[in-house]
């Protein structure tokens, strides 16, 4: 088969495993049915702005034309540091996408990818977010009336656990932190200060994830299209937002937003 199209972020559904999908053109490509097959992606040397559309040199912030990357709401800098957010003030960059984006419940969790993290997410991401980072499993800690508040606490536990993900780790399945998060839960509550200490989240529950792994590799080499327009392998596994080939080489999709292929499959 042959798909072609621009890159945009796989989607995602939890069910005994991770069900994962990739629109190209007008195509939904159920990825899982192409586990243990040959995969061929080549980039054809044309960018796409994933928000307007139009035909760019370079990618911003995966996928972005650079006027879009100054303008659009979704790359606005309480993006990556929600703690910046001024919606709650009525300032941003567009108030309508703020109030279904900021001004909604958020989530401050923690979520085992290699060593535990604490994150922030809306609770309509939940458990999208979990997913997108590749992590095995994850704990909500304080939910919140907006994306600030989540953020102030984010901040403050950032001075004692980290908020990235090693992706390399990740990837190869290896656990540098063996506490449960139930014990770093109440041990994170403790290092708030108690007007933060008011959003805690009560459920203890824990989302358990699995990934479409045929094998977990021993270590990987992950591959830009713009060097490496052509990868070629057979697909034996996905997690987070990454195509994994038995020849150890990986791909982020998301990096790639607008970035127009050829997918082949045989």
């Amino acid at each position: 088969m042959e798909y072609t199209g621009t890159l945009s972020k796989m989607e995602s559904a939890l069910a005994d495993r991770v069900n994962y999908f990739l629109q190209l053109s007008k195509e939904q490509i159920q990825l899982n049915d192409l586990l243990d097959k040959n995969l061929k992606i080549t980039y054809l040397g044309e960018i796409y702005c994933i928000k307007c559309g139009r035909k760019t040199s370079k990618s911003f912030s995966q996928g972005f034309c650079y006027p879009c990357f100054q303008s659009a709401p979704e790359t606005e800098e309480c993006v990556l540091r929600p703690e910046l957010c001024r919606a709650h003030e009525g300032i941003a960059r567009n108030m309508e996408f703020a109030h279904s984006h900021c001004l909604i419940d958020h989530y401050v969790y923690l979520s085992r990818t290699d060593a535990i993290k604490v994150g922030v997410t809306r609770n309509t991401q939940i458990p999208t977010r979990w997913i997108d980072q590749g992590a095995v499993e994850a704990i909500k800690l304080a939910k919140t009336p907006n994306r600030y508040t989540a953020g102030l606490i984010e901040v403050a536990l950032k001075k004692h656990m980290p908020d990235k993900t090693n992706w390399r780790n990740m990837l190869t399945g290896k656990i540098t932190d063996i506490r449960t998060l139930t014990d770093v839960k109440k041990l994170a509550y403790s290092q708030l200060y108690k007007n933060l200490q008011t959003y805690y989240e009560s459920d203890d529950s824990i989302t358990k994830i699995e990934y479409p792994l045929l094998d977990i590799p021993a270590k990987v080499n992950s591959l830009d299209l713009e060097k490496t327009p052509v990868i070629e392998g057979k697909l034996t596994g996905i997690k987070g937002q990454y195509l994994i080939f038995d020849n150890l080489n990986v791909i982020n999709i998301r990096k790639f937003g607008g970035y127009k292929v050829v997918l082949n499959t045989f």
